[in-house]
């Protein structure tokens, strides 16, 4: 079940979380302009080869998934989910809004 989450609830989650897996699902170029760190990113805008790429991961971790806005991880989670996955919890307003710990 896909349950969106703030990021005080994102940050709250994850630091307990020791099967917690960030995903990234935005494009290459957005990720250049930085990133959660830790992140795995495999962009949801690569059709097929996206979920080839998420049938290689383990479907019993909690992963936290986010995009710019929260759209596209929102339709993420819900693919992550008809296949199977546990857990997956959103990132309302996405990196866009997130003004926690970034990388580049």
């Amino acid at each position: 079940m896909a349950n969106d989450i703030t990021q005080e609830e994102w940050e709250d989650l994850i630091v307990n979380d020791d099967k917690a897996i960030i995903l990234d699902v935005r494009t290459e170029e957005e990720v250049e302009e930085g990133f959660i760190p830790n992140m795995v990113n495999i962009d949801i805008r690569q059709g097929q080869d996206f979920l080839d790429e998420l049938k290689k991961l383990d479907p019993s971790k909690n992963y936290y998934v986010y995009c710019r806005s929260g759209a596209r991880s929102a339709q993420a989670c819900e693919l992550m989910t008809q296949m199977g996955f546990e857990t997956t919890y959103n990132l309302i307003g996405g990196f866009m809004n997130w003004d926690g710990e970034t990388a580049e």
